[in-house]
């Protein structure tokens, strides 16, 4: 934190920022809901002192909120990603999520969520769209995670989808991000052996010719509408190959049925030609079937396709589920404007992947006797309880130095 870049006049700050940049983390790692609120879950000399052990600072009281939103307009916006590529560099090469690769490769799920809505313009880079007859103005992100099936949903990444371009004849929209943002995860992750997770909207020749130039793997949602012809093609060889199946029942007892059809051609509206497999599942529970279909470059075998089903394309839901709407409806409260400034808006928001982190790791981690949900009640408690630890106990200065322990991730 004390390495980031920070435009204020040094010589005239009184807040250092590590000091505020803890502080703003604090706002995510307590669920307080706003900025203002900050100020009053840490008005205790034990939680001024946690801070001051966290950022290595020696201050004698807390920020303003309004002192914290100041600091975050004048940090560029990389700056924070920096800080969070970090913990996925050193998570992934301590091997703390080995066993969350699918045939080597990590999942990262790409998908995009709204930020918040103004029923006037915010700002000149508003996404604008008509609703019942009315303008609404809109911020929209593309949020790149790498989720396990264990339920972690780990931010990588973050492309903002809003009109930069004054000469534009088009609003910015996700496709445009995802081209933005597909070679920065490949910069950041040069080596890393990545498969994409992605929605029916990516069944296209943009999509596809990322992935095979960064050579990623991929599982995207296909449907009828995606790619009308292959599609039918898809359903005309699925019937003249019926040696491709397989069944298998779920050790929650669901059942289920795989069909799979192999080396599908794709030209595209440049003439290029794509190919790939198509891997369809059926899921019984009760009287109820569902039905999921995914284009991928994996070779798919009989050995093979319950787990490229299960642990490859069933993951892309992470993202939604521990992802989004943890952090919408978890106490995270994303769709809360915590500032109305450019850049304070994108630092917030990488913060709370931040602290998100964090607290996924504390949930899973091994330091916990038990399952979370058991031992606490609910996240919610779990947040509760490590409020009233940072305002009312110090952490121990011994717990701040390297030790020789391991912490380990629970994949049970």
């Amino acid at each position: 934190m004390a390495s980031l870049s920070d435009t204020r006049d040094q010589a005239r700050i009184t807040y250092p920022r590590q000091f505020l940049s803890w502080m703003g983390l604090m706002v995510f790692l307590l669920k307080v809901g706003s900025r203002r609120q900050i100020r009053f879950e840490l008005n205790t000399p034990e939680a001024l002192e946690n801070l001051n052990r966290l950022a290595g600072c020696h201050m004698e009281t807390l920020a303003h909120s309004d002192t914290l939103n100041h600091f975050l307009g004048h940090v560029p916006p990389g700056e924070f990603p920096k800080v969070r590529r970090k913990m996925a560099h050193r998570l992934i090469r301590m091997k703390a999520m080995e066993r969350a690769r699918l045939l080597g490769y990590f999942l990262i799920a790409i998908d995009g969520t709204g930020q918040f809505y103004f029923r006037q313009r915010h700002c000149e880079h508003c996404l604008v769209k008509i609703v019942n007859g009315k303008e609404q103005f809109y911020h929209h992100v593309l949020e790149a995670k790498l989720v396990t099936p264990d339920g972690l949903a780990i931010s990588v990444g973050s492309e903002f989808i809003e009109n930069t371009d004054p000469e534009a004849s088009k609003q910015d929209c996700e496709l445009k991000a995802f081209q933005r943002l597909a070679p920065r995860l490949k910069k950041d992750f040069p080596q890393l052996r990545i498969c994409l997770c992605l929605d029916g909207l990516y069944a296209n020749r943009v999509a596809l010719s990322i992935c095979r130039k960064h050579r990623w793997k991929y599982f995207i949602t296909f449907k009828e509408g995606s790619l009308p012809t292959v599609w039918r093609e898809y359903q005309t060889l699925k019937e003249l190959t019926p040696d491709n199946s397989k069944t298998n029942t779920t050790d929650d007892g669901k059942d289920q049925t795989f069909h799979w059809v192999d080396d599908l051609n794709y030209v595209d509206d440049r003439g290029q030609e794509q190919r790939f497999n198509v891997l369809e599942c059926r899921e019984t529970v009760g009287k109820m079937t569902t039905r999921f279909v995914w284009m991928t470059n994996f070779k798919v075998a009989d050995h093979n396709v319950v787990q490229l089903g299960n642990r490859g394309g069933r993951c892309r839901w992470k993202i939604e589920n521990e992802g989004f709407n943890i952090q919408k409806n978890g106490g995270f409260n994303l769709e809360h404007a915590y500032s109305r400034g450019s850049w304070q808006i994108k630092n917030f928001y990488v913060l709370m992947q931040i602290a998100h982190l964090i607290l996924q790791l504390i949930e899973h981690g091994s330091l916990l006797s038990t399952n979370c949900k058991r031992l606490f009640g609910s996240l919610r408690n779990l947040t509760r309880r490590f409020a009233e630890s940072i305002r009312n106990r110090l952490i121990p200065l011994a717990a701040l130095r390297p030790a020789a322990i391991q912490i380990r991730l629970d994949t049970s």
